[in-house]
């Protein structure tokens, strides 16, 4: 029997090609949801360009039919406007709110004997028609286990002497050796990285690197013992961050883990390092999303530069860390070395060696050769996510950070955002890396809130 999905307004802005996943199925947008669409078509940012695309596809299928009556694709489904909505929803529910418009038709389409199944991201609104007998769910496509996630890296136990002695000795080891101390082919995985340990007395690391053939090998990291713009990895897994951010042939990398892992600062560090001192990179590009951490504190005044500063305060934090520790060398004196920092700060950005800017402004350019850290990625979604790696041009370097357990944006979660769906999709290839970080060197305090709460 033929199901009947109706999309809220929220899944679509999710993801505009969201009516076109159902396969052979009905799907319905009530007449409610259009005109919450058409509600936000003027609001400059992705949730009006979203809504914009989604009205340019629906219009574009009129001329298939009436899509009030439906409209059969091409996958065999259909795809139906409905324009009425049944009052006989319970009194306790506002007649005049959308929500409550959009579970009105819902009962309605299911009253008709429909096997009617409500998707929609807004958990408050799935509570609501489970408690009018409604069959809910949030929108699977793009949705990742978290607790399979590619980790980008693996301990394993040798008990070969050999093998460890082979990865010192030569600086490599092929696959054959590898299947013999039970690593599987799947685990092969382009840029992911393996800690060989034996009898917590001897341990090597070493980086998967496919070969012409098609074959893998083991090689050892390229960047050890690197001291990377003042800093020095503090354990195993920012040492494997380095090796993926300096490694220029790597043009896609993402961090994930705990505040106060150093995944924003390792990669400011690299930008720098690869952008002023071996000039791989024109410029350092650096943003996040605009999405506020609790209540909104509303409009800021001022330029587009003054408002980003109070957006942007982690990057120039992390800035300020890493251009002080550089005065060092050249003032002994506090107040000097603080006056060094910010000269040499306002420099960089003067000159245009480093750039920060809001993700909203980013749709249309095109950004070759420019080292490009995205912070907070985790509360972008998949669709945003897209948009901007597509922005990348030749010889660009690309690095997302983020918390999947850090999100802001109301409509994702650990499992929905675009980051950890980047991450499921993008593994296995060759111009791609991946981190997991699960300790925090911010602070003693910093770590225990990470643990603890």
């Amino acid at each position: 029997m033929r199901k009947t999905f109706v999309l809220d307004t929220n899944v679509l802005l999710h993801d505009p090609d969201a009516m076109f996943e159902f396969a052979d199925n009905k799907v319905v947008i009530p007449m409610t949801v259009i005109e919450e669409l058409d509600g936000l078509k003027r609001i400059n940012d992705d949730r009006g360009r979203n809504s914009r695309v989604v009205s340019r596809k629906l219009d574009s299928l009129r001329h298939k039919g009436s899509i009030i009556d439906g409209i059969k694709l091409d996958s065999g489904g259909i795809i139906k406007i409905e324009l009425d909505w049944d009052i006989t929803i319970p009194e306790r529910f506002v007649h005049d709110k959308m929500d409550h418009r959009i579970l009105a038709t819902v009962l309605k389409l299911k009253k008709s004997g429909e096997k009617v199944i409500f998707i929609t991201k807004d958990i408050n609104l799935r509570i609501k028609a489970e408690a009018l007998g409604i069959l809910t769910q949030d929108y699977e496509k793009a949705k990742v286990n978290l607790a399979e996630l590619y980790t980008g890296f693996k301990e394993v136990e040798v008990h070969n002497e050999d093998i460890i002695n082979k990865m010192f000795s030569d600086g490599k080891v092929g696959q054959d050796l590898l299947f013999d101390i039970g690593i599987r082919k799947e685990d092969l995985l382009p840029n992911s990285f393996f800690i060989l340990k034996m009898n917590k007395s001897k341990s090597c690391l070493g980086k998967i690197k496919k070969l012409p053939s098609g074959e893998t090998e083991l090689v050892t990291l390229s960047s050890k013992d690197m001291t990377t713009w003042g800093l020095r990895p503090l354990n195993v897994q920012q040492k494997l961050a380095l090796e993926l951010l300096l490694d220029e042939k790597i043009n896609l990398v993402t961090l994930i883990g705990v505040a106060g892992a150093g995944k924003t600062l390792l990669s400011l560090a690299c930008g720098l390092h690869k952008v002023i001192e071996e000039k791989v990179y024109r410029r350092l590009l650096v943003s996040r999303p605009v999405i506020p951490m609790g209540r909104d504190i509303g409009y800021l005044p001022g330029s587009k530069e003054e408002k980003l500063s109070s957006w942007m305060g982690a990057i120039y934090d992390n800035l300020d860390y890493l251009l002080e520790k550089s005065s060092r060398i050249y003032c002994h004196d506090k107040e000097d070395r603080e006056m060094k920092t910010q000269e040499t700060i306002d420099y960089f950005f003067q000159a245009g060696y480093i750039e920060i800017e809001a993700l909203t402004y980013l749709r249309g350019r095109s950004l070759p050769n420019q080292f490009f850290i995205i912070d907070d990625a985790q509360n972008l979604t998949p669709h945003e996510i897209k948009t901007v790696i597509s922005r990348a041009g030749e010889n660009t370097k690309i690095i997302l950070t983020g918390d999947p357990f850090q999100i802001d944006n109301p409509y994702l979660d650990a499992s929905s955002n675009g980051l950890t769906y980047l991450v499921d999709r993008f593994k296995g290839q060759e111009i791609f890396g991946h981190l997991i970080f699960d300790r925090s060197e911010r602070s003693k305090l910093a770590a225990l809130s990470a643990e603890l709460l």
